[in-house]
């Protein structure tokens, strides 16, 4: 697994090549759901909302090409899709927050799937610390460093209030965890060399208010095709 670690780090892929390997991700896996074996570029494309050659240059950085007459066998293509996630391996994750949106994100399938799966949970409220969740005992915040040591954890979620943010993300990267998914709406100071996604739902609910209130005929949504976003699915068989 090292070695396949090492390799993936020296391959210089665009961030927005990136943020797109999801989507795909998600369409092969409706696809494969659904027992379709080809898809052309074009209709993959269609499905993520990209343009196919932007499809085929983002496929290509990863050494996937379609096969002239019948696109990309789909089980294959999902399996690279997956090697480039790095789904292939293991991925501990401590959830710190254990509100509503933390207990949600404990039964959320995206934990336990592709390697993902929640291995510390930690709280402040004297209720919460000490009870089980999904068969993980919650710990103190104060021993969040040691409990992400013990487990290997490598990414850190956090939930918590934004007035704790701050001082949680410094424990994650004090116990070596250099990748944290920010749910607090507050923006993190951290060291260079730790890879922080904002989820910051607030934000989120304001700009489809702005485009809401656009007169009808007006401006539109653009769908994501960058950082950030989603894509409406729809496969006719």
């Amino acid at each position: 697994m090292l070695r396949d670690e090492s390799a993936r780090s020296r391959r210089r892929i665009p961030g927005p090549t990136v943020a797109r390997l999801p989507l795909y991700h998600r369409a092969l896996s409706v696809m494969v759901e659904r027992g379709i074996t080809h898809v052309s570029s074009s209709e993959l494309a269609g499905v993520v909302g990209v343009n196919p050659a932007t499809l085929r240059r983002d496929l290509s950085r990863f050494g996937t090409y379609g096969t002239r007459g019948t696109g990309y066998e789909v089980p294959h293509l999902l399996a690279r899709v997956d090697g480039a996630l790095a789904l292939d391996l293991d991925w501990p994750v401590a959830i710190v927050g254990i509100g509503n949106l933390g207990q949600a994100l404990i039964h959320s399938r995206g934990f336990r799937s592709g390697g993902f799966r929640v291995a510390v949970l930690a709280d402040v409220d004297p209720a919460v610390v000490g009870t089980m969740r999904d068969g993980i005992v919650v710990e103190h915040a104060e021993r969040l460093p040691e409990a992400c040591v013990r487990e290997k954890v490598r990414i850190g979620v956090i939930t918590t209030p934004a007035s704790a943010s701050q001082s949680v993300a410094e424990n994650l990267v004090a116990a070596g965890v250099h990748s944290i998914l920010n749910f607090a709406p507050v923006v993190l100071a951290l060291p260079a060399g730790v890879t922080v996604r904002q989820v910051d739902l607030a934000a989120e609910l304001q700009v489809l208010a702005f485009y809401h209130s656009r007169p009808a005929g007006g401006a539109v949504v653009p769908e994501a095709k960058g950082e950030a976003g989603t894509a409406t699915i729809e496969i006719s068989s």
